[in-house]
């Protein structure tokens, strides 16, 4: 039963990944040799600073999304880890139904949240403030990322505070140890594996979005992301378009490796290691 998986992992992820290192590393020949060794896409790169500007950018607007992620998705998956077996299911429904909607669709309607005749704006207009320019703004951009990978941090987090044993919690109120305390010293920590993933799954789609920054950023607010897209729709550059791929994949490595670090410092009962 392998053997189809491994087709199709081969068509749809090798082969198109061998394809970007390919162009990558490569320039239009001549009519003897199609291809041509060079490392000129990587240094057009790294020698424009309005390219490693977008990259800067894209990594803080991505470090923000996950902050804010982490910091509102706690205490919800908390709430929803120490609600009732009825309440938390009906909770969990409310954060998902979102995801049910497509993700372009629930970012385009921002525009209309968020436009200068939208309803924010015409409720500021009753304290006589605005309209308020919330299109084209960081500020729009990190509100649509955290609005599409805030459940996926909350799903995380719950997951692991479900199975977290409540007998640790009992040994530590028997030893003296406050609800605050104990939060500290054995909830927090225990949770941190949930942390880490859903670090993972909110960060790597962040670093490299394209659309909602196009949808909400505008055309003058350009993500990494967007680059890549316009190097290959637009531009028709796919070698240049190969080799931003190819750097945004390192990044995501590199990411991807840290939080895999950071987790191994945890063992299976959520203690660290000496």
């Amino acid at each position: 039963m392998v053997y189809p998986y491994i087709v199709w992992a081969a068509v749809m992820i090798v082969i198109p990944m061998l394809l970007i290192l390919l162009y990558a590393f490569t320039a239009k020949g001549n009519s003897v040799r199609a291809f041509v060794f060079t490392l000129d896409n990587f240094k057009k790169f790294f020698s424009d600073p309005v390219f490693l500007s977008v990259l800067e950018r894209s990594l803080y607007i991505a470090v923000v999304t996950t902050v804010i992620c982490v910091l509102l998705g706690y205490p919800i998956a908390y709430i929803i880890a120490r609600s009732s077996n009825i309440s938390s299911a009906r909770l969990l429904l409310l954060i998902t139904i979102p995801t049910w909607i497509n993700t372009l669709v629930r970012t385009y309607a921002w525009r209309g949240i968020l436009d200068k005749t939208g309803i924010i704006n015409y409720g500021l207009s009753f304290f006589g403030i605005g309209p308020v320019k919330f299109l084209e703004t960081n500020f729009a951009v990190v509100l649509g990322m955290v609005y599409n990978f805030l459940p996926f941090m909350i799903i995380q987090i719950y997951n692991t505070l479900n199975k977290l044993d409540e007998n640790y919690l009992y040994a530590a109120a028997d030893l003296g140890a406050t609800k605050f305390q104990a939060f500290l010293k054995v909830t927090l920590p225990l949770s941190v594996p949930g942390i880490v993933s859903g670090i993972t799954l909110v960060f790597l789609p962040a670093v490299s979005s394209f659309f909602i920054p196009k949808l909400l950023g505008g055309g003058q607010y350009v993500l990494i992301g967007n680059v890549i897209e316009s190097q290959f729709l637009t531009a028709g550059n796919w070698n240049f378009g190969s080799a931003l791929s190819l750097i945004m994949a390192v990044v995501i490595i590199i990411s991807m490796a840290v939080t895999r670090h950071i987790d191994k410092k945890i063992n299976p009962e959520g203690e660290y290691e000496d």
